[in-house]
This record gives structure tokens, C-alpha cells and sequence, in this order.
């Protein structure tokens, strides 16, 4: 999500100077790539470069081509065969052993582009799918390009007439399995490759503590895009010149927590006040709703005993509650220790058991796209 809000901010600062884009996405791959469909890089008509559709080796040859695509003013489907070797002569050799599909779309203003779609399923914060639409059968045909936004609630943006029951019935899968999915679509009695894109929304981290060894925490989860709230009872630590990254400071007594925080399923709450009675008050309140991810900073004993205080409320422990929090990795510092943790909540939300991925077998993105 970072990238898109990095992309929209490069779309605003062109528009103000008069800048005219083309955004690139990766629409499909066949085999092993830096980059899945969905990755964008958004390119302006003096060559700067915001997000990546590669590790870097595609970015140049890209960047012509969208060039030509802005002075057309007409979409484009590139196709880049990393296993070929004409490609690694001509530079663009990943290694990889992939074939990726790059749709390049001008970004016409007064229209509801590509990038108003994005920011509209950013600002709402709900989960959504985006949906491309493009041939991979007819490069010069007509590429349909990136036309709709539908998010949980079925709320739609864009051309909502491709919204037919076969896409119709593509969407709901894409929300049940929370994955993107391809899928072929007829449109104009011709079979349209569709790229139906699940955007989850900002990860949503709440720390209860103020105190130095939160500062990397919080300056982590910035740097990856996540929406951070930090809280503590005490108003000398809970300050924004502390944690001027946050997106919000709040001093608050432990018993009236949930007075300022919303919790849902996408929640991860981190336990790190070092004070035992406040964590445990705010431990009361957290066992009894639905939370993704509820983690506690210190020894097993420190959670067995809060567990003991507290079970006369709470017989049946939280099944999302981690103690002592964050995966092994030899940490010691603070900031070993915020990377942590920051691991762990990625894990626990992309549901995957952390390994080495030497050890992983098949690719390292794991299961193919399904095609739908």
C-alpha cells in the first residue's frame, strides 16, 4: 500500500507541474519473477520513476517504452521473457526463468483514471479488487486497461457496464479467498485476459507503550506504509515530538482503552508498556474481541501469570495471542527487537509459517495465481 500512496503523491506533484504519465503495471507472469501482477511504477513524460515493476532491470527499457505510449496517447502490453536470451543481451536479464506481462496505460486527468481508482480504495480502507482488463492474444488490439474499483460492501467505481455476471462472479471469489485472480471475460464477442487484483486494506498497528524501545517499532511500520497508533497513560512519553512518524499519539488510562482505538479482524496490538498492571488491564479488554493479532512484550511467565490473574474472565486464552512476541532472530537491541516483531505480524497476516527460503520449496511468491 506505501507504493500506491508513493505513486498518488508522484501523480499529484506531476499534475501540479503539468507533467504528462503512464502508469505501468504487471498484469500477468508465467514462471519466476522479482515482481507479481499487481506491482505498478508510475512514469512521467521527463523519465521520473515512482514504485517498480521489477528488481531494476526492467525499469529502463519501460520507461522507453511508456515514452511512446504518453506521446500516442494509446495503451500497450509488453511482454518481457526473462528466461530468453535476446533479452539478457539486451540488458535484461533477471534470472529469473519468467515471462511477465506489462500493461503500460496513459493517465488522462478529468477521467477516473487509473490512478483516481487507487486513490479512492485508499482512502477507504476497506478491502477491494481492482480490475485490468487487457489481450495478451492481440498486442495491437485495443488494450481495455485498468476501468474498475468494487470494495467489500460492493460500492463500485469506474465503468461499472463491464460489471457482468461472469466478472460478477470472479469478484466474490477474489473476496472469499482474499487473492487476486485471472480470469477471461467476453467483451465485443472477444475473450479480454482480466487481472482481478485483491487490495487488502493498511495494515492497522496499535502499540500500547511509549516507551524508547517503541520508537523503532513505530519508525518500521512507517517506512512499510502501516497505519500506526501509539498509546500510553503517561503524557511525558505519549507526545508527538516522540513519535513524530505515528500517525497518531494518545495518552490514555489503561481501563479506557478501547475508548479511542477501533479493534477489527486487521488489527495487530503490541503489549510493551514494561508496566504490568497497565498491560494486563489493557490485556482484559483485548481477550474479549476479534483481533488478528494480539502480542506481548516480555518472559512466557510475565503472560502466564496475566493469563492466571485474568481467568476468571477469560477461560479460553485468545487464539491470535502471541507471547513472548516476535519470531527468533538472535535479537538484543531494540531494533533487532522491532524487526522482530514486525516480522511475526507480517507472518501471522500473510498466514505464513517464517523459514528460510532456501528451504522453501517451489517458488518463493508460493502458490501461482489462479486463473479463475
Amino acid at each position: 500500500m506505501k507504493e500506491t500512496v508513493d505513486i498518488i503523491s508522484a501523480h499529484d506533484r506531476a499534475v501540479a507541474s503539468g507533467k504528462k504519465m503512464a502508469l505501468a503495471t504487471v498484469v500477468h507472469v508465467e514462471g519466476s519473477a522479482y515482481r507479481r501482477p499487481g506491482a505498478r511504477m508510475l512514469i512521467t513524460e521527463d523519465g521520473e520513476l515512482t514504485g517498480a515493476i521489477s528488481g531494476g532491470c526492467l525499469e529502463g527499457d519501460a520507461l522507453q517504452k511508456a515514452l511512446s505510449v504518453i506521446m500516442q496517447s494509446k495503451s500497450r502490453l509488453v511482454t518481457y521473457d526473462t528466461s530468453d536470451e535476446d533479452d539478457a543481451r539486451m540488458g535484461l536479464g533477471l534470472g529469473c526463468e519468467g515471462i511477465i506481462q506489462v500493461l503500460l496505460e496513459t493517465i488522462i486527468e478529468g477521467q477516473l483514471n487509473p490512478i483516481e481508482l487507487l486513490r479512492i480504495a485508499s482512502a477507504s480502507n476497506l478491502p477491494a479488487i481492482l480490475v485490468t482488463i487487457y489481450n495478451m492474444n492481440d498486442r495491437r488490439a485495443e488494450q481495455v486497461g485498468t476501468k474498475l474499483l468494487v470494495n467489500r460492501q460492493n460500492e463500485m467505481s469506474g465503468d461499472t457496464e463491464i460489471y457482468e455476471t461472469e466478472l460478477a462472479i470472479a469478484v466474490g471469489a477474489a473476496f472469499e479467498e482474499e487473492r487476486s485472480l485471472h480470469v477471461q471475460v467476453i467483451m465485443n464477442d472477444t475473450a479480454m485476459d482480466t487481472l482481478i487484483q485483491f487490495l487488502p486494506p493498511v495494515q492497522s498497528l496499535v502499540v500500547i507503550g511509549a516507551g524508547n524501545d517503541v520508537m523503532p517499532l513505530v519508525d518500521i511500520a512507517n517506512v512499510l506504509g502501516w497505519d500506526v497508533q501509539v498509546l500510553d497513560g503517561r503524557p511525558a512519553y505519549a507526545s508527538k515530538e516522540r513519535f513524530a512518524t505515528a500517525c497518531s499519539v494518545i495518552v490514555s488510562a489503561a481501563d479506557r482503552i478501547l475508548e479511542h482505538v477501533e479493534f477489527n479482524q486487521r488489527s495487530a496490538v503490541v503489549l510493551m508498556t514494561h508496566n504490568y498492571e497497565y498491560d494486563k488491564a489493557v490485556l482484559d479488554q483485548l481477550l474479549k474481541l476479534t483481533i488478528g493479532y494480539i502480542g506481548v512484550l516480555g518472559p512466557a511467565k510475565k503472560l502466564e501469570r496475566m493469563l492466571m490473574d485474568l481467568k476468571a474472565h477469560h477461560p479460553v486464552t485468545h487464539p491470535n495471542l502471541y507471547g513472548p512476541v516476535g519470531i527468533d532472530i538472535g535479537a538484543e537491541t531494540a531494533e533487532e527487537i522491532a524487526l522482530s516483531i514486525i516480522a511475526e505480524i507480517k507472518a501471522v497476516f500473510a498466514n505464513k509459517k517464517p523459514i528460510h527460503l532456501r528451504e522453501k520449496e517451489g517458488q518463493i511468491h508460493g502458490e501461482k495465481m489462479k486463473a479463475f
